[in-house]
């Protein structure tokens, strides 16, 4: 997820409510110090890295009433904050301990995740270029993404999700979960199509994937399956044809569709080379 810059302290106390719940990892720099920009790409990268999170960077210079609340006196520090409260502060351009700080918490297989050491990809859909083909006017898909209805057919039982990321991600596996017996059980896969994929051609069309559920998508957290991750390391857009459903019959309904995968963007922290200076350091 891109870093947000804070224009001023309101928009800082108004970003830290919108966070919830996430952890929220503020960056506190200046457009005048060497150190702050010799750790802003392993700052980026992070916060591709860690989609469960909320990133923040405050220019101390612009935010004053924020920084001195918090405390700031050296640049860079960054502070980890959760549901308002202070949880941990590193100072410098200290790239392994900021990486430390942040998988401590915002990790998301400690977050709860489903998939170890994935991510899920919800938060990088384009919302506004996504699709469902055939589903009720009832059960729109953005509100099923957030979790605020479930995903039903509407004239028969067959589905087309197409879902874009605004930018090139890894997929790793799907989770589904469905209700009873209108749980999807033939799904095609197809990535990277220049345009929303229509029935005959998806019936006819060799996927990327193919995907079968079972009753066990009906249950708990629902079914998770893997992808033949060597085809997906580079996945503009993701799209889902549900053939027919467990029970055969007209109306397919979905409870959750989850992509778990990594953002292309989300560099290998262990191969990051320093350009100049030292940890710490302050110009």
């Amino acid at each position: 997820m891109p870093v947000i810059n804070i224009k001023d302290d309101d928009d800082f106390k108004n970003q830290m409510k919108l966070a919830g719940s996430k952890p929220v990892v503020v960056d506190f720099t200046a457009v005048w110090c060497g150190p702050c920009k010799m750790i802003a790409p392993t700052f980026d990268a992070l916060s591709n890295q860690y989609l469960g999170a909320v990133f923040l960077k405050v220019d101390v210079d612009i935010c004053e009433n924020t920084s001195s609340t918090h405390g700031v006196s050296s640049m860079p520090t960054f502070i980890v904050f959760q549901n308002g409260n202070k949880l941990d502060t590193i100072k410098g351009a200290n790239r392994e301990g900021l990486e430390a700080m942040v998988r401590k918490h915002a990790d998301p297989s400690s977050a709860g995740s489903l998939v170890e050491g994935q991510s899920d990809l919800t938060t990088l859909i384009d919302k506004k270029q996504m699709e469902c083909l055939n589903g009720s006017d009832d059960t729109p898909l953005d509100r099923f993404l957030e979790g605020n209805c479930n995903l039903v057919s509407d004239c028969d039982e067959q589905l087309i999700v197409s879902l874009p990321f605004n930018q090139p991600v890894k997929v790793h596996s799907v989770l589904i979960k469905g209700v009873s017996d209108r749980g999807p059980k033939r799904v095609k896969v197809f990535i990277n199509l220049p345009k929303t994929i229509d029935f005959d051609n998806a019936a006819g069309l060799e996927p990327t994937q193919f995907l079968e559920f079972d009753n066990s998508a009906a249950n708990g957290d629902g079914q998770i399956l893997p992808l033949k991750y060597v085809k997906f390391q580079n996945v503009q857009n993701i799209q889902f044809f549900v053939e027919n459903n467990t029970g055969g019959g007209d109306v397919t309904e979905l409870v959750k569709l989850t992509v778990f995968g990594t953002p292309l963007s989300a560099m290998n922290m262990n191969e990051f080379k320093r350009v100049a200076g030292k940890a710490g350091d302050a110009h």
